[in-house]
């Protein structure tokens, strides 16, 4: 039995009540894998991605999220090559995820692009997301 909530990435061993291990194998999914040698492109392109609460995978010279053809566009205006593949995705666990606390976001909402203007930093402000004036009152 796991644990309500593990996370299984690939590569994880699982080892069975008959004592037989089990590799998890991540299944190819249709991603775009944005790459830039730049750190601070890649910097620039994650932060607006992550406004956008965008699940996002995290390489040293590229960014790997679930196909979308407008995020293709953007980042393609911001300097980085984008490509479309199937390739295995194992997105960051959130903050809180990652240190076993529940997401303050509703079902469903993280994973949701947002209609943000890119070029306005002040956008992503103009609506509640019901999280922003509690997030560091964690003890």
């Amino acid at each position: 039995m796991l644990a309500r909530g593990t996370v299984l990435r690939g590569g994880d061993l699982l080892r069975a009540t008959d004592g037989s291990v089990i590799e998890v194998q991540a299944a190819p999914e249709a991603v775009s894998t944005a790459f830039s040698r730049d750190p601070a492109l890649l910097t620039r392109a994650a932060y607006h991605l992550g406004n956008r609460h965008i699940a996002v995978e995290i390489g040293t010279t590229w960014l790997r999220y679930l196909h979308d053809h407008v995020l293709d566009h953007l980042l393609e205006q911001l300097g980085l090559q984008v490509f479309f593949e199937h390739a295995p995705f194992e997105p960051e666990a959130g903050a809180y995820e990652a240190q076993g606390h529940p997401p303050h976001h509703a079902a469903g909402h993280a994973d949701t692009p947002h209609d943000h203007d890119p070029n306005n930093y002040n956008d992503h402000h103009g609506h509640n997301h019901g999280h922003h004036d509690d997030e560091h009152k964690h003890g």
